[in-house]
This record gives structure tokens, C-alpha cells and sequence, in this order.
């Protein structure tokens, strides 16, 4: 088994329960509008969400349009009426309650902490909003773990862009890209983009979805707790 020092982290849904956060987030912003959160609402909204995002990453859109499209469209796809009428505000509310959900994903603590302890570097590599992840880094029990971390609306590019990567490689000392995993959720952000920078990848599956995209990762883990196996001991 291959062994590294450097590991590239995606944020949400790999070290970070987005959907835990997620759901607290809408169930507070929904409720300030006076309309009752359900499973069913939040189901509408994650589609027009995964859609805008996609639409993100292929550069079709600005990520200050995906944040005000995509609770315009949920408004008028679900039916619900809202006291705000500026989506921009509603979106800011939402982005505040979403960046103090520093939920972990199990085993984000433990694979952090040894990988730490090994003397090896962790970095997190996102897509996410830069006040949201910010903040959820800050609130969150992996902070002292991580050594830094690159949101894309900072760096100017997003994953899976090559540029984004020369970025965050050029912010290492001691590079070496035969030396640097990248785990992630994301088969089109994630594994597309350590491709396209020529680094080994590692698709974290845990719902043991099946990959129809063509698009091969280096590796495949169902749980962050694998990931020990990657570790450079020596």
C-alpha cells in the first residue's frame, strides 16, 4: 500500500456532517419565515442546490449568483411564501446558522489526530462559502490539526480547475506530488480535480454508491478510519 505525507481534505461530507448542519441550519432560517421545516421541503431544496453547485463547478455560474438562485428557485418550486424578499439576506442568515454546524463525520477526529501524530500534514481543500467554512474550522475539534486551508472563493478557481490546485501547491513547503493523497466526496470536485493535478485520489463512499461517471479514482474508502493505512510512518 502507497504511503503519504501530505492529505488533502474536501470540507463537507468527508471531515465536516454537512447534512447534519444542514438541517440544523434550515430548520432555524425556515422557521424565522414562519413555515415549519420537513424532510420533504428540505429534499426540494437540496436538489435545486446539488444542480446550482454543479452548475459552480463547470464555471456556468458565479458562486454570488448560486447563493441567491438557488433559495429564489426553492421558493417557487416548493410553493412557500417568505417575509424576505431580498434573497441575498435570506442567504447571509442561512450561511451563519450552516458556519456554527462544526459537526464531524466519525472518525474525522481520530484519523486527524494520527495523522498529525505521525508527523504528517493535513490541509482542507473546498468549494464551500469562505465565512462558512471559516467559521466551522474555528468551531470545530480538528482545528489545531489542520495546517491550513483553501477555499476556492479566496483562491479565485474552484475544484476541479487545475489552477486552484498550482495554488494550494505552491503554498507547501516541501512538495512533492508523489507524497500527496487528496480524499474526498466528490467525484467531479474531488477526483476529477486530483487528476487533472496529477496527484493519487481517494473517493470517500460510504453510502457505497455506484460510480457511473467514468471517472477513476486512485482509491476507495468507505470509512475515514482506512485512511491509516495511507499514513507515511517512516
Amino acid at each position: 500500500m502507497k504511503k503519504y505525507d501530505i492529505f488533502l481534505f474536501d470540507a463537507d461530507n468527508t471531515l465536516y456532517d454537512f447534512d447534519m448542519a444542514e438541517v440544523n441550519a434550515l430548520k432555524i432560517v425556515f422557521e424565522c419565515c414562519g413555515f415549519s421545516y420537513t424532510e420533504e421541503i428540505r429534499q426540494i431544496y437540496r436538489k435545486i442546490n446539488k444542480e446550482m453547485w454543479e452548475s459552480f463547478e463547470k464555471g456556468e455560474i458565479s458562486k454570488e449568483d448560486l447563493q441567491t438562485l438557488r433559495f429564489e428557485r426553492f421558493f417557487a418550486e416548493a410553493g412557500v411564501s417568505c417575509d424576505y424578499k431580498d434573497f441575498s439576506d435570506f442567504n447571509n442568515k442561512y450561511l451563519y446558522e450552516l458556519g456554527k454546524g462544526a459537526f464531524l463525520i466519525d472518525g474525522a477526529f481520530e484519523i486527524c489526530k494520527d495523522i498529525v501524530e505521525a508527523g504528517k500534514k493535513i490541509y482542507i481543500v473546498t468549494n464551500g462559502i469562505l465565512a462558512t467554512q471559516t467559521s466551522r474550522i474555528k468551531y470545530s475539534t480538528i482545528k489545531d490539526y489542520i495546517t491550513d486551508f483553501f477555499v476556492s472563493e479566496f483562491v479565485g478557481f474552484q475544484k476541479p480547475h487545475i489552477s486552484y490546485f498550482e495554488y494550494v501547491f505552491s503554498k507547501i513547503t516541501e512538495f512533492d506530488k508523489e507524497k500527496v493523497l487528496i480524499i474526498g466526496d466528490s467525484l467531479t470536485a474531488d477526483i476529477q480535480g486530483g487528476i487533472n493535478a496529477g496527484i493519487d485520489t481517494c473517493w470517500f463512499n460510504p453510502l457505497g454508491e455506484a460510480n457511473n461517471t467514468g471517472i477513476m479514482p486512485s482509491f476507495e474508502i468507505a470509512r475515514l478510519s482506512e485512511l491509516h493505512e495511507f499514513i507515511n510512518r517512516g
